[in-house]
């Protein structure tokens, strides 16, 4: 492993590239991450940097929305195959019949989507500011898609907004149940637990703190609590294990991975950069559309 890290930084540095990483991958990729975190932070420090190659540890649609933030550069997904079940669930034509079901609604679509369901809606979102854009659209009724656990989420949590959710979901987020929450509190009382708002609304409301991966991070970061459950996805406990070695982290199940987000290896991050292949590409007049869409996110 060291020599194929070695190899990749050289090469790396070789071709002006920079390489972004997931908090899901495989831990190992943080030894060549120039980056690691949420994927929309990601392809906005990505678009900062003077870099002429992006390789995105992560996938499809992240990589999707690095090329669309940095459109002159060259971006490469490691692994093509990689996609997400969630941005999966809805199409642009479903987008269009889901709008049509509830006219003259603002959409906001979380960023787990694809460039082109993006170029459709009038707002972007992450899990850590999905409350403040809803909130931002002074509307009494919101249309959210895909993830319809984050959706209902944000409504509860604002009180004063109907948010009508597309019925998409995370495969992963989804195997976490309330009695996980209960059992894992009679296991491990002093633990707090953690969870990612793409959980069941069941296991939020049970939480004790809820939000991203990297907001997450910086809980654990700032708490002076000892124990902590983690209710996401493994990247995120073993990244915390590593960073943080007195304290003790706890999975809320084992073995609760995506699959897709653990494709990447060091290998076909060395073979893409090496290559320069499974470049990805937007249609410009998409891509003119689905920046709009984030960019209004971030003057909200």
């Amino acid at each position: 492993m060291h020599k194929l890290v070695e190899s990749i930084n050289k090469l790396k540095k070789a071709k002006n590239a920079i390489i972004l990483a997931h908090c899901y991958q495989p831990v190992e990729i943080d030894l060549v991450a120039d980056f690691v975190g949420d994927s929309l932070a990601l392809s906005q420090q990505a678009a900062k940097t003077d870099a002429e190659i992006i390789i995105f540890a992560g996938v499809f649609f992240m990589a999707q929305t690095a090329k669309i933030l940095s459109p002159d550069k060259k971006v490469l997904l490691p692994q093509i195959d990689a996609g997400c079940e969630m941005a999966d669930m809805i199409t642009y034509k479903q987008l269009l019949d889901f709008k049509a079901k509830h006219p003259n609604i603002p959409t906001v679509c979380y960023v787990n989507s694809t460039a082109e369901v993006k170029s459709e809606c009038d707002m972007c979102c992450t899990s850590s500011n999905a409350i403040k854009i809803v909130k931002s659209m002074n509307a009494p009724k919101v249309l959210f898609l895909p993830d319809t656990y984050l959706g209902k989420w944000v409504e509860k949590q604002l009180g004063n907004v109907e948010v009508i959710t597309y019925p998409g979901y995370c495969p992963t987020h989804a195997m976490i149940n309330a009695e996980d929450i209960e059992n894992v509190r009679k296991k491990y009382p002093n633990a707090l637990v953690l969870a990612h708002p793409e959980c069941h609304n069941t296991v939020t409301d049970l939480a004790d703190y809820v939000g991203s991966t990297t907001g997450i991070m910086n809980f654990v970061k700032c708490s002076d609590n000892k124990e902590f459950v983690i209710a996401t996805e493994q990247g995120v406990t073993d990244r915390l294990k590593r960073d943080y070695p007195d304290k003790i982290f706890i999975p809320i199940k084992e073995n609760l991975i995506c699959p897709n987000m653990k494709m990447t290896s060091l290998e076909d991050i060395y073979n893409v950069l090496e290559n320069e292949t499974n470049e990805i590409t937007v249609d410009e007049e998409i891509a003119q559309k689905a920046v709009k869409c984030i960019d209004r996110m971030l003057e909200a």
